[in-house]
């Protein structure tokens, strides 16, 4: 045993007999939460996991764990509302990530290299597996199985995949090419495709139930909404989503000198900014929702993305917010005008709130013709029995539904999704649900893991930065042919992964092995990337919580010991 004197405390090593640990009542732990990026995206995107990838310098595998979620990125990042935007922490400081933007530019940079896929294509000892509908809910699905090394056999009653992203979203917000490139280069992936094949028409559910282990159906919501104006309809009514299709497909649209939309999504918007540009002089949208702004509340406003109703305001396109129209004006079936009343949301005899239409609000709107937008519900052709006289499917967070348990559903045939990327997601957990029942192992949980708030990071170590901005066509240049939008340069990338907080996730920054006022945080020899790199001496940390203090991304946090 060593010997001791007072003055001897300060010789090389004496400190490591005493074992201040014991003087501890908390302790540093890591803990991995969820980005709030993460938590909001409906695809199941880890937006945090990929930026570090690319922080290290790999785009490739950035990619592959961007598609290990979403198999689409390059066609989400164009047309989805960024709901990870709008969590991101960083917006607190100044601006959110330009999450959307990093996404285009892997998937842009996936088709410019022809990425392959992160599967085994010639996995096949799975159970087959049937998809009904190829659009974004039915591509994901049949991508997912293909991984998780089912057969697929992908049907849909067009000739070509893609369901509304190709026939109801105009190219200059996706252009054709993208779309084809990310579809074409995933049905490679050993997944039978087979157009032109309706449900109930060519083929019955019945007979893809004896020959398939289980059938996903993504029929989508393409049967329109009946509308009316207290029983009055005129005579040249054209709906919304059928004009969109028209235009797409034919490439003719009516040119009235006045027209109002009815509706607040982005069918009324694109049809709005379509009509504008073929010379339409007044276009006007009418809606039940508040207009997209910093006060506005986020559920209230109109369900588009912000910036295509940014574009459109620029065009000159009119929006009468929290409107419906009471009254149709005519002169014998022809439309000459409307009445407009102002509505404002009222808290209900059952605590829900429901819109409430104020007497002397009425305005009267002159236009020739009116346009309603208001959604679409699900042609049950094919499948009554599954839907009885619903209008769309009800099932659980996995896609279940109570009418059959070998059948699952997902994307707009249940009403409540509502965007492509929420679509993408419910492919995506079909289909590990599927996986699941086949093989007998526990069904996924569609929970996310609790995710970190601002107020539990450490900004101090963070310096104000402009966010990275897209070019876009002047509004005089804009067309029916070219993209609005552009993307970011690979300088401009490098920028805006830079300014991610990796909120809940390590830095690898080495504040906590650097200001260890005892030495306790030990550091391995390689280079650091993560929290495993890291390792607390509970032997000698006494627990002060400096580490957690300090630590930019709230990964440490102090437990009780």
């Amino acid at each position: 045993m060593k010997q001791l004197s007072r003055g001897a405390f300060a010789l090389p090593g004496t400190s490591l007999d005493f074992k201040t640990g014991t003087w501890r009542n908390e302790m540093p732990v890591h803990n991995h939460f969820g980005a709030p990026c993460h938590v909001a995206c409906p695809a199941g995107e880890d937006a945090q996991a990929y930026i570090a990838k690319l922080m290290e310098g790999h785009e490739k595998e950035a990619w592959e764990i961007l598609v290990s979620a979403n198999p689409l990125p390059a066609t989400t990042a164009r047309v989805c509302p960024h709901f990870c935007e709008q969590a991101c922490n960083r917006k607190h400081m100044d601006q959110p990530i330009a999450i959307h933007l990093i996404e285009r530019y892997l998937g842009d940079e996936a088709i410019k290299h022809n990425w392959a896929y992160p599967l085994d294509a010639k996995r096949m000892e799975g159970e087959p597996v049937c998809v009904v509908g190829a659009g974004p809910a039915g591509l994901s699905a049949a991508y997912h199985l293909r991984r998780l090394g089912h057969p697929v056999t992908l049907i849909d009653a067009l000739p070509e995949p893609g369901g509304l992203l190709r026939t109801a979203i105009p190219v200059t917000r996706l252009p054709r090419d993208v779309l084809d490139a990310e579809i074409g280069r995933l049905l490679k992936l050993g997944i039978t495709f087979k157009p032109r094949t309706a449900l109930g028409r060519d083929v019955r559910l019945e007979d893809l139930l004896a020959q398939h282990a289980y059938v996903f159906l993504a029929p989508g919501a393409a049967k329109s909404r009946h509308w009316s104006v207290d029983g009055a309809v005129p005579s040249d009514l054209r709906e919304g989503l059928g004009l969109l299709k028209e235009w797409l497909i034919v490439g003719d649209i009516p040119k009235p000198k006045s027209v109002a939309i009815h509706g607040g999504g982005n069918t009324a918007v694109d049809l709005a900014r379509v009509m504008k540009r073929a010379g339409v002089a007044e276009v006007h949208v009418i809606t039940a929702s508040g207009l997209p702004g910093p006060d506005a509340d986020p559920k209230d406003v109109l369900n588009v993305v912000p910036r295509e109703f940014d574009q459109a305001v620029e065009e000159g396109i009119v929006f009468h917010a929290h409107r419906t129209i009471q009254r149709l004006l005519m002169r014998g079936s022809k439309l000459v005008g409307l009445e407009m009343v102002h509505l404002k949301k009222l808290p209900g005899a059952g605590g829900r709130s429901s819109r409430v239409a104020f007497e002397g609000t009425e305005t009267v709107l002159h236009v020739e013709m009116v346009v309603p937008a208001i959604g679409e519900v699900v042609d049950a052709q094919g499948f009554e029995s599954l839907l009885g006289q619903a209008d769309y499917f009800k099932a659980d967070p996995l896609g279940q539904i109570t009418t059959s348990d070998r059948v699952l559903v997902g994307g707009d045939a249940r009403g409540d999704r509502g965007t492509v990327t929420a679509a993408i997601g419910d492919g995506r957990l079909a289909a590990a649900a599927i996986h699941a029942k086949l093989t007998g192992e526990a069904l996924p949980d569609p929970k996310r893991r609790p995710f970190i708030d601002y107020d539990k990071l450490n900004v101090n170590y963070f310096e104000p930065s402009p966010r990275a901005e897209e070019t876009m066509l002047p509004v005089g240049k804009r067309t029916d042919i070219d993209e609005i939008e552009g993307g970011l340069t690979r300088a401009q990338v490098t920028h805006e992964i830079g300014r991610c907080f990796s909120c809940g996730n390590c830095l690898a920054c080495d504040n906590c092995w650097t200001l260890c006022p005892d030495n306790a945080v030990i550091k391995t020899q390689e280079r650091a990337k993560d929290g495993s790199h890291y390792v607390f001496d509970y032997e000698y940390c006494k627990g002060c919580g400096l580490c957690a203090h300090e630590c930019p991304s709230g990964y440490i946090v102090m437990t009780p010991d």
